[in-house]
């Protein structure tokens, strides 16, 4: 099992959010290792609920304004004034599809000819029922099922051409292994913007089904 932390959008918003001790602390999604080979891994994540924007812009502004959006729900912009706790990381998918992701702890987002979906990943102890009612109609509930991914772990750059290399790096080596996409490719960014390069965690991950 791992675990992942989170990335802020800003360096100052991050920062305000997340101090180090809080990084480690932030609940993370459940997984299950279904195969691993090397930074190659295909995960199975159970099913999670999430809070969910959708924004235009680029992908850089739409996650920073989703981001704001979602935060100002999970720190009381709620009809019962609740907080609650933040979950990590922040994803960002391929633009043009529409895949939803899966993590217990994130921010999510992905493109669609409309906008960028951006999702918090809602804490595990939550149920529809129980999960306060944002206050912003642009802020919408979702459940997303359950999934399994292809995922590729690296360091160091993780620009939007080094995210590339590496989405194309994984559909190869998932496609080796006799694993089909079923979904939109996604970036998971798991450590703070501060972070050295070389110490930063970051994977980019597909829905995938066994070829059969």
């Amino acid at each position: 099992m791992k675990t992942p932390a989170i990335l802020g959008s800003s360096l100052a918003f991050a920062a305000t959010l997340l101090g180090a001790s809080a990084v480690h602390a932030t609940e993370q999604p459940r997984y299950e290792v279904v195969e691993k080979a090397a930074a190659f891994e295909v995960r199975r994540y159970g099913p999670r609920l999430a809070a969910e924007v959708t924004v235009s812009g680029s992908a850089e502004a739409a996650r920073n304004a989703g981001f704001r959006k979602l935060a100002t729900y999970i720190f009381g912009g709620n009809t019962a004034r609740a907080s609650i706790a933040m979950t990590a990381p922040v994803v960002q998918s391929e633009r043009g599809r529409s895949e939803s992701i899966a993590m217990t702890a994130p921010v999510v987002q992905s493109g669609d000819a409309t906008g960028w979906r951006i999702q918090f990943i809602m804490p595990s102890r939550y149920t529809r029922e129980t999960l306060p009612i944002p206050n912003d109609r642009d802020v919408r509930i979702v459940a997303l099922p359950a999934q399994e991914y292809a995922v590729l772990r690296f360091s160091g750059d993780r620009s939007g051409p080094a995210v590339d290399r590496r989405m194309a790096e994984l559909k190869r080596t998932a496609a080796a292994r006799g694993w089909r996409a079923t979904g939109a490719t996604v970036s998971w960014f798991y450590d703070p913007p501060w972070t050295p390069p070389f110490l930063r965690r970051n994977e980019v991950a597909v829905p995938v089904a066994r070829n059969r």
